[in-house]
């Protein structure tokens, strides 16, 4: 079992249940799955683009991208329907805590001048997305040798109702936010 799960189950849920006042522990808001998202728009044009990508995306997560069709076709982009725009991954259960671990204590942590995430970030259904510009800041992207740096898009989907308890949930898991004032 990931720590970070052992920690939720053990440390968080009590905690939370007595800061927001709940009498059960599956009113708690919990981490659903958190989905990474690469968008490819140059892989109209490279096809080869999707392997590299699609390999260094395996080694982040720990498991293998699905690829993301466009919907309609835009005749000013030269993209068809159906053309592959994107991969993702989506985490559950121990994956998800074991990245979101990594994430937290490992990337985070490495990239230049970081000063915590923005509390912006949330979309008013408890949900939080991350942006992160650069791959290499995964230490699994090492061994593979990046032709271009790409970024990524990480949101963490939870059962919270709004977003003060979804940054609640998220603090407590260890996510660094940036202080204001």
């Amino acid at each position: 079992m990931s720590f970070l799960m052992d920690k939720y189950q053990q440390e968080i849920i009590p905690q939370l249940m007595k800061e927001m006042k709940l009498k059960n522990s599956l009113a708690v808001p919990k981490l659903e799955k958190i989905v990474i998202n690469i968008g490819l728009g140059e892989a109209l044009k490279d096809k080869s683009v999707i392997e590299k990508v699609s390999e260094q995306l395996a080694l982040i997560s720990g498991q293998k991208p699905v690829p993301t069709l466009a919907r309609k076709s835009i005749a000013s982009f030269k993209l068809r329907k159906g053309n592959i725009v994107g991969l993702k991954v989506t985490l559950r259960r121990k994956k998800m805590y074991h990245f979101l671990e990594k994430l937290i204590n490992v990337v985070l942590p490495q990239i230049k001048d970081f000063r915590g995430v923005s509390s912006q970030s949330f979309d008013g259904a408890g949900n939080y997305t991350l942006g992160i510009k650069e791959l290499n800041v995964f230490l699994e992207t090492e061994s593979i040798k990046i032709d271009k740096i790409r970024g990524m898009e990480i949101t963490m989907v939870t059962t919270a109702k709004n977003n003060k308890d979804s940054k609640r949930l998220l603090e407590a898991l260890g996510m660094p936010f940036k202080k204001s004032g």
